[in-house]
């Protein structure tokens, strides 16, 4: 090579290097931040994330327990790095509920009990341990936890014992089913409250059915009376549809209409799933049990967890008829069958039993 190629070639690499120092090389685009990692034990809503094998996955419906990658409900989302990988563990910063606030769904608050809820229906404030139609239990690692009711304070010999010759219409198992609904009922406070309540709410609705013998009210000629007209939406069923059914005899078309609309449940359309379907009939007496003051000025459910007395339950229930010396025969008919559950779950009454 002549020396003047040599020197060119020398100007030459000596521009490319300049080059390269000047002009820094083309990087891949980076991978996006990895969401809080899957959680075969949470509960993922639809629009929910994980991540899980280096990538953030988003889930089209509920699921649990589904490995992303291995089912149709989870979405790829690509791959991603870092992030906050254990899934667990992570703090939970979102603002206190606050009664009569508007929320949207989505929504994400620390209740009173120092646990997060997340907003599953726009709702105006409601209690997030009155209804799982509204709210559900929220973890901080993005995923929702279902209300621990698998184990009722009563057990299935219990309930037995307590209504020997019920209709085979309000199961058991019904009723366990229903328990989701209102995460709260007999699973607030010590153990013998919860038992204290379980034993009140069934004293009240073996009272209202014979001992779970009736299924409909009997008085067929009340039947037409039950649909308020004045309501705008009237009574789409028919005006002698809305009769009293299940355990607490729900009855009137507005009762349907916000039972049903708590539930997420079209009873004021469909008022006969209260008679045909057993959780559904459960469903809507722990509605009213958990929701509902009637004549009362609280709750049944607030009575008993307060240590206000089964007293307040049935001013709540039939107090306006039964209450200070309406009925008192009735009165002492429901006691009685409060002292005899008790009993027989092994825990005190408690005070103020009449009302």
């Amino acid at each position: 090579m002549s020396r003047q190629r040599f020197i060119a070639l020398l100007a030459a690499l000596a521009v490319a290097v300049g080059l390269a120092v000047l002009v820094p090389l083309a990087s891949p685009a980076s991978a996006a931040t990895c969401a809080t990692a899957w959680n075969s034990s949470s509960v993922y809503t639809g629009g929910m994330t994980a991540s899980y094998n280096s990538h953030n996955w988003q889930a089209k419906w509920w699921t649990q327990g589904e490995t992303p990658g291995a089912v149709d409900v989870w979405a790829d989302q690509g791959a991603c790095s870092g992030g906050s990988g254990g899934g667990t563990g992570t703090t939970c910063n979102y603002p206190a509920w606050a009664a009569g606030h508007n929320y949207v769904t989505g929504d994400i608050v620390k209740y009173t009990d120092g646990k997060y809820y997340v907003a599953e229906h726009d709702n105006p404030g409601y209690d997030p341990l009155i209804s799982t139609w509204f709210w559900d239990p929220y973890t901080c690692d993005g995923g929702t936890t279902p209300p621990n009711n698998g184990s009722f304070v009563v057990s299935e010999a219990q309930f037995n014992q307590m209504f020997p010759s019920r209709n085979s219409f309000y199961t058991y198992s019904g009723l366990t089913a229903a328990l989701s609904a209102y995460p709260g009922f007999a699973n607030t406070g010590s153990d013998t409250v919860k038992k204290q309540e379980a034993a009140a709410f069934l004293a009240n609705v073996g009272h209202e059915t014979g001992g779970l013998v009736h299924i409909v009210e009997q008085n067929t000629a009340n039947y037409p009376h039950y649909c308020d007209t004045s309501r705008s939406y009237g009574c789409p069923a028919g005006t002698a549809a809305y009769y009293g059914r299940g355990p607490i005899q729900l009855s009137w078309n507005f009762n349907y209409k916000a039972a049903g609309d708590a539930l997420g449940i079209d009873l004021l359309n469909n008022p006969n799933l209260v008679q045909t379907n057993s959780a559904i009939a459960w469903k809507t007496g722990l509605w009213y049990w958990n929701t509902q003051t009637g004549p009362g000025t609280m709750t049944p459910h607030n009575a008993m967890v307060n240590g206000s007395g089964f007293g307040e339950t049935i001013r709540s229930i039939n107090g306006s008829i039964e209450c200070n010396g309406g009925n008192p025969g009735q009165v002492q008919s429901r006691i009685n069958s409060y002292q005899n559950f008790a009993a027989i779950l092994g825990v005190p009454t408690g005070s103020n039993l009449s009302c």
